[in-house]
This record gives C-alpha cells, structure tokens and sequence, in this order.
C-alpha cells in the first residue's frame, strides 16, 4: 500500500494498493495555503489505507513554498510509521497519466512535453516519448524552464506536442513509485526539483559598529 502526495501543483493526496487500484484520492486545486489543507487530505487517504507500506512523493518542479510543505510532511508521515519514501519527478506522474489513458481509448500518444506554470513569467517543461517496459514514461528531456515566449519554440525544435498541466495526480504519484519499486528503480533523487533559487536568501550578518 503507497500514499502518494504532491504539492507542486495545488494539494494532492492518494493511497493505492501494489497493483495499482486506487483507494483513495484527495486534491485540493489551490495553488495556495498547502499546510493549511494537507493535513486534512492525508488524514482522509489514510482512513483507506491505515498501515501504508511506502510513501511516494511529488518532487516537482514546482514552487519552493508549496513543494517544501508536501516534501516534509511526507518525510514526517514516512518516519513516524517507520516506512521508506520514494521521490518521482512530478512530471513523470502527469506523463504516466495521460499514456495511461491514451493506452485505455487505443490513441498513440506523440512525443509530448508536460509543461506546467513556473510563475515569473516562466513554463516548466519535460519531454516524454512513450511508456517503457517496466510501465514508466520514457523522459527524454529533464525538467527545464523556459521564457513563457519561447516555449513553444522550444519545443517545436524537440518536436513534441505541448500538453499543459494544470494539477498532479497523487494516485499517479503513488503508481509511478510502485512500478519503479517493482523494477528497482530510482526515478528522482532526494533533493526537490525547484529549478530556480527561492526568494529568501539568508541575510547578511549586522555590519560592525565601532
């Protein structure tokens, strides 16, 4: 049993068994006020799923605020029921998605990039070109930021089709880290895939008055 969770994109909380039925599903669309919601997500997944084997979680990209909120709280969650985590590249969850229902209506799906909003004028993007043996999307582009101008530029240059994300699926999340964990893989590291530096910096130590 895997709870999935990501905040890059609003607040999204899931629980799936191993082989991929979805037990629960909990998503708040607001692209604000994460810790002010994802407690009360958590709680109702885990009501499906009271003794989690794995926690999945959302890496992003996606904004330093919302995404440090997710990632702790999954971190915490994890280590208070004793179980591993499993970080995926948000992209990959959407990417998983949307093959997934092409694979069910029989479309072939055409090199695609997942393009999400950076803020700051800028788009997130990652390329996919179809689903691997092991069930996962072939990423052949690691998540970039591109101008909002450009965009579409650049990925007519990478000839794949532009298909924006408005919200992440934590039940794909989880899917994802189930089918990597079937096939002893490890899709994203430990770090949050922020892609830009946050606003806050530390600040610089008082000047010296003599």
């Amino acid at each position: 049993m895997i709870i999935g969770i990501d905040t890059s994109l609003g607040t999204a909380v899931a629980a799936i068994a191993r082989d991929g039925e979805v037990l629960a599903d909990e998503h708040s669309a607001n692209p604000l006020g994460h810790a002010e919601v994802i407690g009360d997500l958590l709680r109702r997944a885990t009501e499906a799923v009271p003794a989690p084997t794995h926690v999945a979680i959302g890496m992003g990209p996606g904004p330093f605020t919302g995404l440090r909120v997710g990632i702790a709280t999954a971190r915490v969650y994890a280590l208070g029921r004793g179980v591993p985590v499993i970080p995926v590249p948000s992209h990959d969850a959407v990417a998983l998605g949307v093959l997934l229902a092409d694979a069910l209506t029989g479309v072939d799906t055409p090199r695609f990039a997942v393009v999400t909003d950076a803020r700051r004028r800028e788009f997130a993007y990652s390329v996919y070109d179809g689903i691997d043996d092991d069930g996962l999307p072939v990423r052949t582009t690691d998540a970039t930021l591109s101008p909002r101008d450009e965009i579409d530029d650049r990925l007519a240059d990478l000839g794949a089709v532009r298909m924006e994300a408005t919200r992440v699926s934590a039940a794909m999340v989880a899917l994802a880290a189930a089918r990597a964990l079937d096939a002893g893989r490890t899709l994203a590291g430990t770090e949050p895939l922020y892609l830009r530096s946050p606003d806050v910096v530390v600040a610089h130590a008082p000047k010296r008055v003599s």
